[in-house]
């Protein structure tokens, strides 16, 4: 029984190591296409026979292929398109005759292909160099790398037609190469010519622009999808295709990993690296040292880099730090939603703190979120603590003082003034005030002087002393 157990783990990691070693090259390959024979692609549901009449909407631009010959009472076509036949394929008249799978007959309609969007992940799936779909493993991708990234090969499966909505909120989107009706695009002096043809404009329309570079990513620590401007369309045609709204979370406060549309229970754990790490070894580590365990079947990873955006002093600044992100979710429900992943979470947040000097990684921080706790960060293990700390500490005192000066250099700081009292200094009894003057007091909006009194006599007690109001005559204050 061992000896079974053994074997099928062994066999397991063997299917785990031969998916790993077709990663270094991302295929996504496009899922709908317009061909006459997909039924989903006509109203009624099936494909057009011998007593039905096929109606394309005049205004629409259609590339349709047809595979085989088909047999039509008649035939409205599109201002705009094209008929792709293979070999064999025909359109001919129908003369009457009864066709046992077109009892009824009526108009068949070929459905709208206009609103199938390149940033749909749902219509994109991992393929193999081959073509043919990827394996199920322990690696997933979040919602943003289910599309295309800058560095992808993309697949038009061979024998397809299809149209595809390239709006986008960037100007250019790069890939590293197409492949179309079988023939692969890897050039841009190719990609360029066959965008000069006839079929591109109608398998391609949009704002945006495809462009193929022929390279792939040229950093051993991995590069950015790319996909970030355009994350908001993505999860709005996520949302779309699953009833507008995220599934809600066992857990109570879920992660919100960049890239990804919609919180989940497990962990994550963000890496600072250096010049030394390799994203494809580390990768392949986790997955034949911790993923391949018994214990954590269920669990899956994504890993990739990503862009964080940097803060200071609450304000979001336009630069970035690159890091390297790892998203841990499991299959379990309930309380135990998110514990295995936790559990592998704090593996590797253990093996960071052994080898991650050697692994050209310098420091993690884990957050974690299950369906018995909130998330919140509980562990970050800097591998050099003393210099890590030191010139962090350093970092962090300069970008204050810096600061402190940019504010006060702008007028939105102000320190008070002081003045510190000399030891040679002795405090001085304070003047006394001056004796009232008996002269009443100066009117500062007019320059009237009260009369003044005789120095030589002694002045009366009960004298009285008056100014002159310009306003008012001088009698009337006569009593």
């Amino acid at each position: 029984m061992a000896a079974a157990w053994e074997m099928k783990s062994l066999l397991s990691l063997l299917a785990i190591l031969q998916l790993l070693a077709a990663t270094t090259a991302v295929y996504k390959q496009w899922i709908p296409n317009t061909n006459f024979e997909t039924a989903s692609n006509w109203d009624k549901g099936r494909v057009p026979c011998a007593r039905d009449v096929v109606h394309f909407d005049k205004d629409k631009v259609i590339s349709v292929f047809v595979r085989s010959p088909h047999v039509l009472t008649d035939m409205y076509l599109p201002l705009n398109g094209e008929f792709v036949l293979a070999a064999g394929a025909a359109f001919t008249a129908s003369d009457g005759s009864w066709d046992p799978g077109c009892d009824s007959g009526g108009t068949v309609r070929f459905a709208d292909a206009e609103h199938r969007s390149w940033f749909d992940p749902t219509l994109w799936q991992d393929v193999l160099p081959s073509g043919e779909l990827r394996p199920s493993g322990p690696i997933f991708s979040v919602d943003e790398e289910r599309v295309p990234c800058r560095y992808d090969d993309v697949i038009f499966p061979p024998e397809t037609s299809f149209r595809v909505n390239t709006d986008s909120s960037q100007p250019v989107i790069h890939l590293r190469s197409i492949s179309v009706m079988g023939q692969e695009l890897n050039t841009p002096s190719s990609w360029a010519g066959y965008l000069g043809g006839p079929s591109a404009p109608l398998q391609f329309h949009g704002n945006g622009t495809l462009q193929v570079t022929g390279t792939g990513c040229p950093d051993k620590s991995g590069c950015a999808c790319g996909n970030a401007l355009d994350g908001p369309r993505i999860c709005a045609a996520l949302l779309e295709a699953s009833g507008r709204q995220c599934p809600e979370p066992v857990c109570q406060s879920p992660l919100q990993p960049l890239g990804h549309c919609c919180g989940v229970c497990g962990a994550t754990i963000n890496l600072d690296f250096t010049p030394d790490f390799d994203l494809q070894k580390y990768q392949d580590r986790l997955v034949q040292e911790l993923l391949s365990q018994p214990k954590y079947a269920g669990v899956q990873m994504a890993i990739s880099k990503v862009h964080k955006a940097q803060t200071f002093l609450g304000i979001m600044s336009r630069s970035s730090t690159p890091l390297i992100q790892i998203v841990l979710i499991d299959d379990r429900a309930g309380v135990q939603a998110g514990t295995a992943a936790e559990q592998l979470a704090a593996d590797i947040m253990d093996s960071i703190a052994q080898h991650g000097e050697a692994l050209g990684i310098s420091s993690g921080k884990m957050e974690v979120a299950t369906g018995s706790t909130a998330s919140g960060q509980v562990g970050s293990h800097p591998v050099s603590r003393i210099t890590a700390g030191t010139v962090m500490g350093l970092l962090f005192s300069l970008l204050l003082l810096g600061g402190i000066l940019f504010l006060y250099r702008k007028g939105k700081l102000r320190f008070p003034a002081l003045r510190l009292p000399r030891p040679w200094e002795r405090l001085e009894e304070p003047v006394s005030p001056a004796p009232a003057s008996d002269k009443g007091f100066d009117n500062p909006v007019f320059n009237v002087e009260p009369p003044a009194a005789d120095l030589g006599e002694e002045t009366p007690k009960d004298l009285q002393v008056f100014y002159l109001n310009p306003l008012y005559d001088a009698s009337e204050t006569e009593t």
